[in-house]
């Protein structure tokens, strides 16, 4: 059965995500231009808004996650990238990732924080607590 979503993280950098999956352990395709699914849409949800059927299964690049028997595909909507999963259980993706891919976005989240500081000259520190991740700027 197949359960595509869109993954609700705004994408605008390759790199920044790029460094999400290797923190991660995950593996950044560059230019795979198909990622795995269930590979039939039985229409048992509603399609991620702007996606038709057709769409499906197609990608500018790829996300392939360790243990996960589907990927996660990068997909350009004008200068913004968006992550389409199928996240029925058997795929695995959400055994890996979390509810709505928690852990891709707490990554995203951390590496683009830390680009950020890094260009304004800060430190960084990165503590992991009972919550999450917590980052500590200095200047």
């Amino acid at each position: 059965m197949s359960h595509i979503s869109k993954i609700e993280l705004e994408i605008t950098d390759l790199e920044t995500l790029r460094q999400a999956c290797e923190r991660l352990d995950m593996q950044f395709i560059e230019n795979q231009q198909t990622y795995k699914w269930y590979g039939t849409w039985i229409g048992d949800s509603e399609l991620p808004e702007g996606i038709s059927i057709h769409d499906l299964g197609k990608c500018e690049h790829a996300i392939r996650v360790p243990g996960a028997q589907y990927e996660i595909g990068i997909v350009q909507r004008d200068r913004k990238y968006i992550l389409l999963w199928d996240f029925w259980h058997q795929g695995g993706l959400e055994q890996k990732l979390g509810k709505n891919a928690g852990r891709l976005k707490q990554a995203y989240a951390v590496e683009r924080v830390r680009k950020e500081a890094r260009l304004k000259g800060h430190r960084i520190c990165e503590q992991k607590t009972d919550k999450g991740i917590r980052l500590l700027l200095r200047v």
